[in-house]
């Protein structure tokens, strides 16, 4: 909106109005509606110009077949960002979300029952990635020898996830060699994060690759691959699409169609997400904002959710644009911050 004309008090008022009325009914909205309903003492050819004057700072548009005004991408952007009002959840509200989040004994089913829970109270679509693993600690590597010179890597984090994977060595090791390799690393990584420790052994891989050992080079080698798969976030729950196929935006069976196959291929969607990671607080994607074409009609509103401290994950609404923003953005913040506090209370 920086190269824009800033709108006066009687534009924003209309552009709110209008922006309230739509997302209330899905309906391009008509000078007689906002006169009604804006509480400004302006007569039908005032409001017109200044509808005609919001479309030409491509705020709003005007659906051919309807003399109404719709909202543009544009016109939700400065929606949000300047007159929206938040709607904030209330104790009782708050306490119905916590005690629902208290009842599940595993990750796995606390995230469904947060995006179980996003869909509900929104009717949207509610999205959960799963925790990135580089806030879990190394606790212990064991390497077992195999035949052919093939090596048994096993790695447990202190969030009792453990990883395995099955290396070819350039030589065969003995047991001894082997339990000597794992001492080495579990003391002098144990008990720190997964990315620590990958960014660690590549730093020391590159600097003094030619002074190492070959036992002590091929074990680095190992632990770092089986540290790069930890890490990998590559995965998100997600509850409520079929929501999305009631919304008349979306009724395009062919729309629905490009929006099931993002939902089912995962990658891009998941991009969207890592970037709201990051992030301090509630981010909100509009449009074609999210550079993502079978979004286009659609706004991801997302929150980061943490673990120590740290960022482990993101938590979010998929919806049209037309959503209810102002009760959307707070439901979001607030479950990110009720999943941050249960996740931290297990670990």
């Amino acid at each position: 909106m920086g190269e824009q004309q800033p709108l006066n008090e009687r534009a924003q008022q209309l552009l709110r109005v209008l922006i309230d009325r739509y997302i209330d009914d899905g309906r391009p909205v008509g000078s007689r509606t906002l006169s009604r309903d804006a509480g400004l003492d302006l007569s039908p050819a005032t409001i017109r110009n200044v509808m005609a004057d919001l479309e030409e700072l491509g705020l709003v548009a005007a659906p051919h077949t309807s003399a109404g005004r719709i909202p543009t991408v544009k016109g939700y952007r400065f929606f949000v960002d300047t007159l929206l009002s938040l709607k904030p959840l209330d104790d009782a509200e708050v306490s119905q979300l916590q005690e629902r989040l208290s009842t599940d004994n595993t990750e796995q089913g606390l995230l469904n029952s947060v995006s179980d829970m996003l869909s509900g109270i929104t009717s949207l679509a509610g999205v959960v990635t799963l925790p990135s693993r580089n806030y879990s600690a190394w606790r212990h590597i064991e390497f077992l020898p195999m035949s052919d010179n093939r090596v048994l890597t096993v790695v447990v984090g202190n969030d009792d996830q453990v990883q395995n994977r099955i290396f070819t060595a350039a030589r065969p090791f003995t047991p001894a060699e082997l339990q000597q390799a794992s001492n080495y690393l579990n003391s002098v990584f144990g008990g720190k994060s997964f990315t620590q420790v990958r960014e660690t052994i590549v730093r020391e891989m590159q600097e003094a690759k030619n002074s190492m050992d070959k036992l002590t080079l091929a074990a680095m080698q190992m632990a770092e691959k089986v540290c790069e798969n930890v890490d990998q976030q590559d995965d998100f729950v997600l509850a409520g699409q079929t929501n999305l196929m009631g919304v008349n935006e979306l009724s395009d069976i062919d729309k629905l169609r490009e929006l099931f196959d993002a939902f089912n291929t995962k990658r891009d969607i998941l991009h969207i997400l890592d970037q709201s990671q990051q992030a301090n607080g509630v981010q909100i994607f509009i449009g074609e904002e999210s550079g993502y074409h079978p979004l286009d009609e659609c706004s991801v509103v997302t929150s980061p959710y943490q673990v120590d401290g740290q960022a482990a994950g993101v938590l979010g609404v998929i919806g049209p644009t037309r959503m209810a923003y102002e009760r959307v953005i707070p439901i979001v913040d607030i479950t990110a911050k009720l999943l941050s506090s249960t996740l931290k209370q297990r670990n």
